[in-house]
């Protein structure tokens, strides 16, 4: 019964904050927060490391390959995941309220553009540590815009920032180790 308890004063919380974040959204700030949201879609991230492959061939090369690492770690786990908690996406449940944007899959939790976003961030800013805030502001700026989307609850936000993070954070170690 706790359990119980705890999930639903954790979806009511959840609920209470994604209508908040939606109360205050304006047409103009859900066409930008299209425009964030397509930033991590993916495209941008193989063809950054590209550059850097071609640009800087050692620390490049190495990036690189830390990064489609993590993402190895990640994708598989964000898949688990999403069809093990299967959450409903907030316009699914939510009475009188419609996305912004169609989603690519059928359930919310965790982020997967939000995980990308903070596999990304992460493992730029281990190997860049001058970018490290602007990188960490724009994965975030990444989850805000889904929730402003309507396509994801803050606490899908929060699992997708974690698994992001602890997945890059796992490949870094990786390469440390001279894996």
């Amino acid at each position: 019964m706790a359990g119980v308890i705890k999930h639903n004063k954790l979806q009511r919380l959840d609920t209470f904050l994604f209508h908040k974040c939606n109360f205050v959204c304006s047409q103009k700030i859900k066409q930008l927060s299209y425009w964030v949201s397509k930033t991590g879609d993916g495209h941008a991230y193989f063809a950054v490391g590209l550059i850097l492959c071609l640009a800087e061939p050692v620390l490049g090369q190495v990036f690189f390959f830390t990064a489609l690492l993590a993402f190895a770690f990640e994708l598989p786990i964000y898949l688990l995941l999403k069809n093990t908690f299967k959450r409903n996406r907030p316009f699914n449940i939510l009475e009188n309220f419609s996305s912004y944007i169609a989603p690519s899959d059928k359930f919310s939790m965790p982020s997967g553009h939000t995980a990308a976003a903070f596999v990304f961030a992460t493992v730029c800013a281990f190997f860049y540590p001058d970018y490290a805030s602007f990188l960490y502001t724009w994965a975030g700026l990444v989850g805000l815009s889904r929730v402003l989307l309507g396509v994801h609850f803050p606490g899908d936000i929060i699992a997708g920032g974690l698994l992001g993070y602890s997945c890059a954070e796992l490949a870094i170690t990786f390469y440390q180790s001279g894996f």
